[in-house]
């Protein structure tokens, strides 16, 4: 028998967000940072021994074909941002820019991979691409293409391109390349960085999320992350927190029964979304984004992808499920 009132709380939900993600995803990029610092030791190491500068585990520099695509680009793509440079042998302005890009992979030291690809021993490859002129560079980041640009550049600008990528990988993908800085770790360094106390401002915006202090959690986590934009822990739990508040007082079967009867009423599919999500129905809650999306346009479908967008955030980005619908998001968007 179902209790009288189905209406969801704040407290109740806290459960089933799994607030657990915010403390994860902190030690995650603490692990990160000492891994980074391991492999610098091992870097500076093997350099001095004559051997492997970089010490990233897998090449730098990678000639890629229809056969290793999927491994050396898709599945390396959720390790580090791969850049693909499309070209030929017959193509002179690729013979100026292949230099430029490979001196650079081998200049980040493992925060970028460098695929390349002949366009005419792997002509499918380049179709899905919708290459239509070489030479041409786009990168994958978690399984997500994302075109750079389209004819030679200088290497300033390549620079440019390459920091804004990996930017971006780290900020809204969470990937961080694993190779080392090819250099020494800073004199009197540890190879194993010890723990970094947690950030006061950072455990004042948790206590006011775990006590149901929604708004003042919410303003917590903003300010945080104004001084520190790239803040993981703080990102997840802005998002996590928004989500509690906007489902306060929602009743989850007038929710899901208004959006059961209107596909096409866009607040009622957000709103169902976030209590799909709050009750542990990941898949369900994406797809039917994803779904509102391929069926609107204009305010409507932002509207739908934002909201979706907010929601990988709460899952993280290396949950596969997030990975996959991302993937959907791309098919119905292009």
């Amino acid at each position: 028998m179902q209790p009288r009132n189905s209406r969801l709380n704040s407290a109740a939900l806290r459960g089933a967000v799994d607030l657990a993600a915010v403390k994860a995803a902190g030690e995650a990029a603490q692990k990160a940072e000492q891994a980074r610092a391991e492999r610098a030791r091992q870097a500076a190491a093997g350099e001095a021994a004559g051997g492997d500068p970089v010490g990233t585990g897998y090449p730098l520099v990678v000639d890629v074909t229809e056969d290793t695509f999927e491994v050396e680009v898709v599945q390396r793509s959720t390790e580090v941002p791969v850049v693909v440079d499309f070209w030929a042998e017959w193509c002179g302005p690729c013979k100026q820019l292949s230099p430029i890009l490979e001196r650079l992979a081998e200049e980040y030291a493992g925060r970028i991979v460098l695929a390349k690809i002949d366009v005419d021993a792997n002509q499918l490859i380049a179709q899905q691409f919708g290459i239509q002129g070489i030479p041409a560079v786009m990168a994958v980041v978690a399984g997500q293409l994302v075109p750079l640009f389209q004819g030679a550049e200088n290497e300033a600008n390549v620079r440019k391109v390459l920091d804004q990528l990996i930017l971006v990988a780290e900020q809204r993908f969470g990937i961080v390349g694993t190779g080392g800085t090819g250099g020494a770790p800073a004199e009197g360094a540890e190879a194993d960085a010890p723990r970094r106390p947690e950030d006061p401002a950072l455990a004042a915006a948790h206590d006011a999320l775990d006590r149901g202090d929604l708004g003042g959690a919410i303003q917590a986590y903003r300010n945080v992350l104004t001084e520190q934009p790239g803040n993981t822990e703080a990102r997840i739990g802005l998002a996590q927190a928004q989500l509690l508040q906007r489902i306060e007082g929602l009743d989850l079967q007038s929710v899901r029964a208004a959006a059961a009867a209107d596909p096409k009423d866009v607040g009622a599919q957000l709103r169902a979304a976030d209590l799909d999500l709050v009750g542990g129905h990941v898949e369900d809650a994406f797809g039917r984004l994803v779904s509102t999306v391929g069926r609107t346009f204009g305010e409507d479908r932002d509207a739908a992808r934002l909201r979706l967008l907010e929601l990988f955030e709460v899952i993280g980005p290396e949950d596969p499920r997030v990975t996959a619908a991302r993937q959907a998001l791309a098919r119905v968007l292009f």
